[in-house]
């Protein structure tokens, strides 16, 4: 059993933040699903059951945290690890080796298994999961749905009674959230008590057993699945939480501000170590579209994206840029990326300063009206590092606008994020469209998608096989797209 027993925390140098009087009971082989708005506390509870807080992350800490009757702040870290398990929200920050198989097998090595009970706890392991696909591959050729599906593995492999989950779906494509699920029907069925921090819900809503909703660093309500879904959706909505049931998801884009072509590509080829990636790429985009670029986990999205940016090299093809052509250089002058990870492009010291980052004469009056409109401006002064994922994420989004680039594209630009920042990213692609910006967005959130995308293009098989309108007629073929059915993906 898990008990929180009046806990409150607040991080060292942040007081208005962290967790007020958390009392709760979580019961052996029990799934609790943490959901509420970014910086609400989700991923601050899963810091406390592991122990990060307080032997990492330093702070105030009020109140006990009981696990097994044993108090989590009184043991050492190699003993809360044989115990419970941790899948971050990024999965590179827990990787410790550049092969697949070794990080698999790192936790249960650092046990001294003999080599041979550790082989087949990796084989063991590998098989459960139905990643044998992944074995024996550089981690850092991997997608970010495949690096999240190597984090959970080593964790399983370690076979932990308690698993912490913060944000397991933010890299993970439809096919892979559903493997995701069953996973987690797996352990729960093997009696492991699991925690999940995490914005998407739908497909969480057969499996836990409670939802807990904090607002605020507080516990604000309980409810069931059942009752979760009960509550009305504009209910939900303002209460930040994303759908319980993508059925009810509808298309709500407007059409390009212009029909005048501006970029367009002509027999475009990508390739990564003499190994084809994409091939045969013809497209159009005209001022003012949002192209929405989906597709399983490894189809390609990413290098096609990096490639527009000029940031992938090994092309063939025409780039051509108002009929004109564009070299990669030309590329990366006229184009601004916002990256998956964006931890790999938050540099200055305040969330403010990174607005101007590198931008001669920025304009004061447009950083502050976008950090306004994205809720960023009561973390102006913040430190980048010390926001939380949704958060930087708004942050590297708000540079998008103020940069004053043409050519835009957006990698996975919702991950991590709560419906309030969905939405808020949505309202800014909108004026980035109205602005008569070009933007691609490599997107598996089929809820963003109907909110902001006019279009979308399929790559599956190194290839192109759908570029689809995003209307209401175009709906069942979408959905077949994100393999939605049934209010489900699968």
């Amino acid at each position: 059993m898990i008990e929180f027993e009046n806990v409150s925390f607040s991080y060292q140098g942040q007081e208005h933040n962290g967790l007020h009087e958390i009392n709760l009971k979580i019961s052996d082989g029990e799934c609790v699903l943490f959901c509420g708005r970014s910086g609400c506390g989700k991923t601050t509870i899963t810091r406390l059951v592991n122990g990060l807080i307080p032997q990492f992350y330093q702070g105030e800490l009020q109140g006990r945290i009981l696990v097994d009757g044993q108090k989590i702040s009184n043991l050492p870290m190699y003993q809360i690890a044989s115990k419970v398990g941790s899948v971050f929200q990024n999965p590179r920050t827990q990787f410790f080796n550049v092969d697949t198989d070794s990080e698999i097998s790192f936790g249960i090595e650092n046990e001294a298994l003999p080599p041979k009970e550790l082989a087949e706890r990796v084989d063991q392991t590998t098989d459960d999961l139905n990643i044998q696909n992944l074995r024996n591959r550089n981690i850092f050729e991997l997608s970010g749905g495949e690096k999240q599906k190597i984090a959970f593995a080593s964790v399983y492999a370690m076979n932990p009674e308690i698993y912490l989950l913060d944000e397991p779906s933010s890299n993970l494509d439809m096919t892979s959230i559903q493997e995701l699920a069953g996973h987690l029907r797996l352990i729960k069925a093997q009696g492991k008590t699991v925690l999940i921090a995490e914005h998407r819900l739908y497909y969480l809503m057969d499996i836990a057993d409670r939802i807990v909703y904090l607002d605020n660093g507080r516990i604000t309500n309980i409810f069931t699945p059942e009752e979760l879904r009960r509550l009305p959706q504009d209910m939900r909505e303002r209460m930040g939480l994303r759908a319980v049931d993508l059925q009810e998801v509808r298309p709500l884009t407007c059409q390009p501000a212009s029909g005048k072509e501006m970029l367009k590509l002509c027999d475009v080829a990508l390739h990564y170590k003499e190994r084809s990636i994409l091939h045969n790429i013809n497209i159009s985009a005209t001022k003012g579209e949002v192209i929405g670029v989906v597709g399983h986990n490894g189809a390609g999205k990413t290098t096609f994206s990096r490639a527009i940016c000029g940031l992938h090299k090994d092309c063939e093809g025409q780039f051509l840029w108002e009929g004109k052509p564009m070299d990669r250089k030309a590329r990366l002058k006229r184009s601004y990326m916002v990256m998956q990870d964006v931890n790999y492009e938050l540099f200055a010291d305040s969330v403010e300063a990174e607005c101007s980052f590198g931008i001669r004469n920025p304009d004061q009056t447009l950083i502050n009206a976008t950090l306004e409109e994205l809720g960023l401006a009561p973390y102006r002064e913040r430190h980048p590092n010390t926001l939380s994922g949704g958060q930087k994420q708004r942050v590297a989004v708000a540079v998008s606008m103020i940069c004053g680039k043409d050519l835009l594209v957006f990698d996975e630009p919702t991950s991590g994020l709560d419906f309030d920042s969905m939405t808020q990213v949505a309202g800014l692609i909108r004026r980035l469209s109205n602005m008569g910006k070009v933007i691609f967005i490599v997107t598996h959130d089929f809820e963003f998608v109907c909110r902001t995308c006019s279009r979308v293009l399929h790559f599956d098989e190194g290839e192109m096989p759908d570029d689809v309108q995003v209307t209401m007629d175009a709906l069942p073929k979408l959905r077949e797209l994100f393999s939605v059915s049934d209010g489900k993906e699968r």
